[in-house]
């Protein structure tokens, strides 16, 4: 609207200064050519009623006085000419205008001649005024010619464009008004559109798969909105009933693949149970003097199976259910330098800068989070390597703690960094892969954060960073 508008306005002044412009232009002919035929007839009455002879000769002396009241009257600048050109009698200039030439040039006498009018017109300016001027034959009463008229007038256009600058002041208060109208307008009408935009825009950006969204509702916007509306509140309508079948579906294919998990868990030791039972039952012999030892061995058998069974129930339960947290002011130094002492390789290193870190944290958490990252840590050193390192450093980081530990393992496979805190994801033989996630959940449930980097058959690097209070 406002570029509209201010082209417009732009078109407007053009075209009304080229109007005045032709205006003036045609104005100045008609004046002219009104001056000119009145000058003729005052000429021709004067060559009427003379005394003299009228031939070439005597026309300064027909016009001896005239010539001066006739230039007066008609405020023009009179000229007469021989047939060669030659000046004969010119008016005394009036104000500004003045005589410089005193004869004609070659080619007016030359276009004057081939002019089917036999008449022509000359323009010239000079210092800001133009100069318009006729030439005409002067004919005596058998219309004879016997002269060259020139009549010189000086365009004067000061009045019309007075008069063009005091119409363009007052147009131009007029398209600035409705400038400022026109941006008033635009404003007003962008934020009724935008504001329902905005609206949409809003809540498409708050729009979650994992939470309610909120439908969008309008007092009054226009149709191409509302539509765009209807369309948002389909969507979300959408968008909810793939939540709910997502979420569903997720869970169902959770419990799968736990249940498989599980199973194959419990598998392992029933399978030596099922052979322990089937060896006892064929190998039993109530004579046998050493039966009792070999009941208890049995039996042990059975007990330390039942224990695996039970340490896996215990590792699903913990895993799917945080343990609570017990909350207390540790010195996190010494409990970091205990929870090491059950480790027996001598390649564990244990370095920090700090005397002493204190920490309101889970003893129990907080020991199980630096031996899995240890036990880890040593079980990617390869026999074969005869520097093997693990280093685990405590540093002090403003209101957070940092405990690194490193080692100069195997490093784990680019595929596989992915998978890393993935639940049930393991690359041992042993073990049920809820280790690493089991301590992600406990990190992140302090508002801490744990990272890694490993480079294959370099090593590997996990930074925990816990808050202190």
């Amino acid at each position: 609207m406002i570029v509209l508008v201010l082209l417009t306005s732009v078109l407007i002044v053009t075209v009304t200064i080229y109007q005045y412009d032709e205006q003036t232009k045609d104005y100045n002919i008609q004046r002219f050519g009104r001056k000119e035929d009145a000058t003729k007839q005052d000429i021709e009455i004067k060559l009427q009623q003379t005394t003299y002879p009228i031939t070439t000769e005597n026309l300064a002396n027909i016009f001896e006085g005239n010539i001066y009241e006739m230039a007066r009257v008609h405020k023009l600048t009179i000229s007469m000419y021989d047939m060669h050109g030659c000046l004969l009698k010119s008016s005394v200039p009036i104000a500004f205008e003045k005589v410089e030439e005193n004869s004609l040039s070659p080619d007016v006498l030359y276009e004057l001649g081939k002019s089917s009018e036999y008449r022509i017109i000359k323009s010239k300016t000079e210092k800001g005024v133009t100069y318009q001027s006729s030439y005409t034959y002067i004919n005596d009463t058998r219309f004879k010619r016997i002269g060259i008229l020139e009549l010189q007038i000086a365009q004067d256009n000061e009045l019309q464009e007075k008069e063009l600058k005091e119409f363009i002041s007052r147009l131009s208060l007029v398209y600035i008004l409705m400038f400022l109208i026109a941006i008033l307008l635009a404003y007003l009408l962008s934020s009724y559109i935008t504001r329902s935009i905005q609206t949409i825009s809003e809540k498409i950006k708050e729009t979650r798969l994992n939470k309610r969204n909120e439908k969008i509702t309008l007092g009054s916007a226009s149709s191409e909105i509302n539509s765009l509306i209807e369309a948002y509140n389909n969507m979300i309508d959408q968008l909810e009933d793939s939540a709910v079948k997502l979420a569903k579906s997720e869970r169902e294919q959770a419990w799968k693949e736990m249940a498989k998990q599980v199973a194959h868990e419990i598998k392992n030791p029933l399978t030596p149970m099922r052979l322990t039972v089937q060896s006892f039952e064929r190998k039993f012999d109530p004579n046998d003097p050493q039966i009792r030892e070999r009941i208890t061995e049995y039996s042990q058998t059975l007990i330390q199976q039942i224990d695996v069974m039970s340490s896996i129930a215990s590792a699903f339960s913990d895993f799917a259910k945080m343990p609570t947290q017990r909350k207390e002011n540790l010195e996190v130094i010494d409990v970091i330098k205990h929870a090491l002492d059950i480790f027996n390789e001598d390649y564990i290193t244990y370095i920090t800068e700090e005397e002493q870190i204190f920490a309101n944290l889970d003893k129990t958490q907080l020991i199980r989070i630096v031996t899995n990252l240890v036990k880890n840590a040593t079980q990617a050193i390869q026999p074969e390597n005869k520097n093997p390192m693990v280093e685990v450093k405590v540093l002090s980081e403003g209101n957070n703690f940092k405990i690194v530990v490193t080692d100069n393992g195997k490093g784990i496979p680019e595929e596989n960094k992915k998978l890393i805190f993935e639940p049930k994801f393991t690359t041992k033989t042993s073990g049920m892969g809820l280790g690493l996630p089991m301590i992600k959940k406990i990190i992140e449930a302090y508002g801490g954060s744990i990272s890694f980097t490993s480079k294959e058959g370099v090593g590997t690097q996990f930074t925990i960073i816990l808050p202190k209070k």
